[in-house]
């Protein structure tokens, strides 16, 4: 049996510790994270929303949700992808983030497409 898939969303991100706006005697890390969502279906799938939890070392999680991404929504055509950057903010030196994207096909069918997690790390404190 084939498993040509009409929706197929593959995401990958690369994130980057942003020194001049954190402030380590603050406990405020900010990162940069550029993601790359690829439609690899056989239709068009729009992003319409987006839902975030990220979490600190301390284990501390917050949530973020909202429309869109970056203030686009943009409809990822078959074999295309659409890039963006965006940042965030944690209290410890080291993180995580995951999630997934509300998508909804051109036929209306909406879907979720799960963002793996990826770790946030300011340089020099993985061992």
């Amino acid at each position: 049996m084939g498993s040509t898939k009409l929706h197929a969303i593959r995401i990958s991100v690369e994130t980057q510790f942003i020194d001049e706006k954190s402030s380590v005697e603050h406990n405020r890390y900010f990162f940069s994270y550029t993601v790359t969502i690829s439609n690899d279906g056989l239709i068009p799938a729009q992003l319409v929303s987006r839902h975030w939890i990220i979490t600190d070392a301390n284990e501390e999680s917050f949530e973020v949700k909202g429309l869109g991404v970056v203030g686009e929504q943009p409809l990822i055509q078959p074999h295309e992808s659409y890039t963006y950057t965006s940042g965030t903010e944690i209290n410890t030196p080291v993180g995580s983030m995951h999630g997934t994207y509300q998508m909804i096909n051109e036929d209306g069918t909406s879907f979720d497409a799960e963002i793996p997690m990826f770790i946030l790390s300011m340089p020099r404190t993985l061992h």
